[in-house]
Order: structure tokens, then sequence, then C-alpha cells
């Protein structure tokens, strides 16, 4: 019976660390994705919305043996709730948490419809791989394993601790007062910690139950496409400037970086000479930069003098003048500037938002990298 015992703590070593890499990468750009809590009053645990998430992404999709009809298929299926998804961002945790979980059943609804058995099965237990020993809150895994309301509450406390401890860490690696290194190993401690909890609180029958339930181990280290499709480029109250008109669907096969700026904006004109320098160093590899224009005072609603500024700023890539900002809004962006990286195939990879080398920060350098990455791929 030991063995069997090792072999589930085993298990939650060797998928928790999927959902801590993804908490990771939340932390650092600063967004959490709750779940609801079932029970009024219950606390809200972080549990990325791993379906919305994973489904989009090559090595998942071959994992699955999609066919070429069914990978279309994924993609209509992602178009249809990835507007909202990106949106809710800005929610506050309750009303998004109530968001994700309606955009995820949608989503499933709609996999269900073209997937068998087996890869909904399959997929399911890829669900559970990626959320690590927190799969033990999942309905499914509940109802599995026949996890009693007192366990859940006290899984929801150790994890809402867990959150707790990661909200600091987040706190003090944005102040300055932690550095990465020192962030990553307090994030192992937390996971090691909670994954003590959950193996302390299963009876002996449930930890042989929940051993089988992620099925075999996934390589979550080959997944990198996580974030929704891009929205398209909107036509209403936009002007053209030079370089268009262009839909981002037709750009597919290119890697797009989608700066929003106001000329007159201090921060923006700081990192015009890194867009500049993208686009003269990676055009001709299949970058397209593009400006969107949205003002904020009445001068950059001017459109001769956004039209003159372009010219004095060197702009040599497309630009549009968002007067109704109906690019912003889509975008649900809260600030100038702001500059999202697109890949290859439509989806958004990466953004900053604000100036890139603020106070000594290395964002140019980072989002260049990760310009040279999507080129590559």
């Amino acid at each position: 019976m030991q063995a069997k015992y090792e072999g589930c703590v085993t298990q939650c070593k060797r998928f928790s660390g999927a959902i801590f890499f993804v908490i990771s990468m939340l932390i650092l750009v600063g967004r959490d994705c709750p779940v609801a809590a079932e029970t009024p009053g219950q606390a809200l645990v972080t549990l990325p919305p791993v379906l919305l998430q994973m489904i989009r992404d090559d090595a998942v999709q071959s994992e699955l043996k999609m066919s070429g009809t069914q990978v279309a298929k994924t993609r209509e299926a992602i178009a249809a709730v990835d507007n909202r998804w990106w949106l809710a961002r800005h929610l506050p945790p309750a009303p998004l948490a109530v968001e994700l979980d309606e955009l995820t059943t949608v989503l499933r609804g709609n996999l269900e419809t073209f997937l068998d058995a087996n890869q909904m099965r399959r997929l399911a237990e890829l669900e559970r791989q990626a959320v690590g020993t927190r799969m033990v809150i999942r309905r499914d895994v509940a109802q599995e394993i026949s996890l009693t309301a007192d366990q859940r509450e006290r899984f929801v406390a150790a994890f809402a601790q867990t959150d707790a401890t990661a909200t600091r860490i987040q706190s003090e690696l944005s102040k300055g007062d932690l550095d990465a290194k020192s962030a990553q190993s307090q994030l192992e401690s937390t996971q090691k910690t909670e994954r003590q909890k959950v193996v302390e609180v299963l009876s002996d029958a449930q930890k042989i139950l929940l051993a089988k339930l992620p099925g075999s181990p996934f390589d979550f280290s080959r997944v990198r496409r996580t974030y929704p499709l891009a929205p398209e480029v909107k036509t209403e109250g936009v002007t053209w400037i030079q370089g268009g008109p262009l839909q981002l669907d037709e750009l597919q096969g290119k890697v797009v970086a989608v700066h929003f700026y106001a000329f007159q904006c201090i921060n923006c004109q700081r990192n015009f000479p890194h867009y500049e320098a993208w686009h003269r160093d990676y055009a001709d590899r299949g970058l397209v930069v593009l400006g969107m224009q949205t003002p904020e005072t009445s001068a950059e609603r001017d459109l001769k003098r956004v039209q003159s500024a372009v010219v004095s700023d060197g702009f040599a890539f497309p630009v549009l003048m968002d007067a109704s900002a109906s690019n912003w809004k889509a975008w649900g962006n809260t600030m100038w500037p702001s500059v999202y990286l697109i890949d290859k195939k439509g989806f958004i990879r990466r953004w900053w938002q604000g100036e890139m080398n603020w106070q000594g920060t290395e964002g140019e350098k980072q989002m260049r990298e990760t310009i040279e990455m999507l080129l590559n791929e």
C-alpha cells in the first residue's frame, strides 16, 4: 500500500509543475485567473482557465491526434470565445471567474461536437495535469474521488494561502524588492507546501484514485500558445495614414507588432525608436509593425497633425488613426503606449504596457527576443 501512496505523491509532483509554471507566468504579467467558489462565502482560488489556454497549441492538438479538419474546427471554436476572454482580463475576480467558467463551458460544448470520446477523455486528463494538485477541486475529479465538503473547504483554504503568498511575491517583484530567482525559489517552496497539504487531507483510497486520473504524463514545456487570437483590425472611425488598409487575417504567416500610441505622449515617443528599429531589422524576415494612433488630446484628433507627426517621427511602417477608438476598445487597452506581438497564426504571444526601458528595465530586449523566437517558428 505504501508504494501506491508514493505513486500518488509522484503523480502530484509530476503534474503540479504544470500549474505552477502557468501561475508563475501569470504572476509575472500580473494577471490572475480565479475559478468560482462553489459555495457562497468561500474564497476564490487561482486556477487558470487551462482548456481555453491549451487547446490552441500545436503540441496539444498533436497529442489529441487531431485531423486537419478538426484543427480547423478548433480554430473556429476558439474564435467564438476569444474576444470575450481577452476583454475579460480587466474584470474583478468574482465576475472574471463567472465569465471564464461560462466561456470554458461554451468551448467544451463546441469541442464535443467534433472530437471523439477518446480525444475528449485525453483532453480531460491534460486539463487535470495542467492544474496539478488543484485538480482535486475540479468538479469531475471531486466526483471521481468522492471529495467531502470538509475536504474541499480545507483545500480551498490551503490554496487561498498559496495565492496570498503569490500576490505578495508579485507585489515585491513589481516594486523591485525581490529578484526573479528568489521569486521562483519562493514559488517552488509554496508549491511543495501545497502539495503536502493535499496529500495529508486525502484518504488512502482517494490517493489511489487520484493517481490514475491525470493519465500518461504530458510535457507542458512544449506548450507555447496560451493567449487569445488577436482582435481583427476595426474599420469604424479609422483613417489609414500609410501602408493600409490591412487586416490581420491577411497577415497570417507573418509576425505582427501592433503598437497603440498618441503622438504627443512622451512615454510613447520614447518607444518610437524601438518600433523603428524592429521594422529596419526584421521587416525582410517577415515582421510587420502596425501603428494605431488613438487620440488622447484634441491635437491628436487633428488628422493633418497626425499625418505630419508620422513623417517627422520617421515611421516607415503601416499606421492608422483610430479616431473613434474602435480598435482601442476591441483590444481592451488601458494605457498609452501598449504594444502586442502576434504570431504567424494570429495569436497574441506577448505584450508590454508603458515604456519598455523604464528605469532600467529590459523590456525592449525581452520583446526583441520574443520577435526573433516567433520569426523562427
